[in-house]
C-alpha cells in the first residue's frame, strides 16, 4: 500500500494523516473547507486545529474528495459522528472496489442510533463490511503528534484486512492491537465521552477524588451493559476502547468532553460552552442518541440519563449527582 486517505481535517484527522505519511504513505488529507485546505497547504501544518505540528513533505491538503481519494488504498473517516452519512454518500461512487475503509470517528447517529460502521455500511452497501475497520482507544491527536507513546485498537470483521490497516497505522510510537469485536470497540469510544461529560462536571463542583473515581467505575459498567446487549464483549470493554479511553477522557486537561463537563459543573450554559470551545465535543450529540438507545433497548443507564437531562433537559447538575447518588441501594453487580 503506497497511497492513503484521510477525510476530516481536525485535530484528529490531522495526526492520523501525519502518522500515516511518517509510514510511507502518500496521505491526502480531505478538509470540507477550502479555505483550511489552502492554510495547511501554505503554512505546512494546520494552524486552525493542531498549530505548531511541521506535517511532512507527503502530506498534501485538499478540499476535492475526487482528488483526495485518487488512488487511495486506505481511506480513514475522521469526521465528526454527525457527518459520517453525508461525507459517505459522496464518497460512494469516488470509492475503489479495493480500498479498505477505517472509521476513526466515535459516535452513536442521532437518528438512526446506529453506530459509525453502520452508518457507513448503509451508504456504501453490506459489500463494505469485510473492508471496514474501526479505530479507537486512548489518543488525545496532539500527544499522539508528539509521538508520545500510545496505543490503540483496531477492529474489523475480516481478518487479514484488520492485520493491514493495524500495520499501516502501527510503528514504535504507536502500537496498534487487532480485534474482531467492532461493536465492543465502538460502544467503547462513544460513550467514554458521554461519563467524561459527567466525570468534568465532577470536577467543576468541586466534589473530589471519590466522586470522579466513582463516576468512571460505574460509567464503565454501563458501557458494558449496553455493549453486552448489542453483541459486545465486556472483556473488550476492559481493554484500550473502554476503560483506557475513558480513564483518558475523564481525568485529561486535553479533553473537550470533560471541559464541557467542567463548564456545566460551575454553572455556565450549554450553548456558552460550545461557542467558546472552538471544537466539536462529540459526546453532547453522542449523550441523545445513547440514552435514546438505552431506552429502547431496554438497558439501565443511570449515568447517561443524567448527562442527557442535564444538556437537553437543563437539569442543575448537583440535582443529577443527587439523582445518581440516592438511587434504590443494590448489589454492585
Amino acid at each position: 500500500m503506497s497511497k492513503a486517505c484521510v477525510l476530516g481535517a481536525g485535530a484528529w484527522g490531522t495526526a492520523l494523516a501525519k502518522v500515516l505519511a511518517e509510514k510511507g504513505f502518500d496521505t491526502t488529507l480531505w478538509a470540507h473547507n477550502d479555505k483550511l485546505a489552502s492554510d495547511i497547504r501554505s503554512a505546512g501544518e494546520n494552524r486552525r486545529y493542531l498549530p505548531a505540528f511541521h506535517l511532512p513533505k507527503n502530506l498534501s491538503a485538499t478540499s476535492s474528495l475526487e482528488e483526495a481519494l485518487d488512488q487511495a488504498e486506505i481511506v480513514v473517516f475522521v469526521v465528526h459522528s454527525h457527518a459520517i452519512r453525508e461525507t459517505a454518500a459522496k464518497v460512494k461512487p469516488l470509492l475503489a472496489s479495493s480500498s479498505l475503509v477505517c472509521s476513526a470517528s466515535k459516535g452513536i447517529e442521532n437518528e438512526s442510533l446506529m453506530l459509525m460502521s453502520q452508518v457507513l455500511c448503509d451508504v456504501l452497501g453490506k459489500s463494505i463490511e469485510p473492508r471496514l475497520t474501526y479505530l479507537s482507544g486512548p489518543s488525545f491527536a496532539k500527544e499522539v503528534a508528539m509521538q508520545m507513546p500510545t496505543a490503540v485498537v483496531v477492529a474489523g470483521k475480516d481478518a487479514k484486512n484488520t492485520e493491514t490497516v493495524q500495520r499501516a497505522f502501527a510503528s514504535d510510537r504507536l502500537r496498534v492491537y487487532s480485534s474482531d469485536d467492532v461493536v465492543g470497540v465502538e460502544i467503547g469510544g462513544a460513550l467514554k465521552n458521554v461519563i467524561a461529560i459527567a466525570a468534568g462536571a465532577i470536577d467543576g463542583l468541586g466534589l473530589g477524588h471519590n466522586s470522579r473515581a466513582g463516576m468512571i467505575t460505574r460509567g464503565l459498567y454501563e458501557i458494558g451493559r449496553l455493549a453486552m446487549k448489542l453483541g459486545g464483549s465486556p472483556l473488550t470493554v476492559a481493554g484500550l476502547s473502554g476503560m483506557g479511553d475513558l480513564v483518558l477522557t475523564c481525568t485529561g486537561d486535553l479533553s473537550r468532553n470533560r471541559t464541557v463537563g467542567m463548564a456545566l459543573g460551575q454553572g455556565r450554559k450549554l450553548p456558552d460552552i460550545l461557542a467558546g470551545l472552538g471544537h466539536v465535543a462529540e459526546g453532547v450529540k453522542t449523550a441523545k442518541s445513547a440514552y435514546d438507545l438505552s431506552v429502547r433497548e431496554g438497558v439501565e443507564m443511570p449515568i447517561t440519563s443524567e448527562v442527557y437531562q442535564v444538556l437537553y433537559q437543563d437539569k442543575d447538575a448537583r440535582a443529577a449527582v443527587v439523582s445518581i447518588m440516592t438511587r434504590e441501594l443494590r448489589s454492585e453487580r
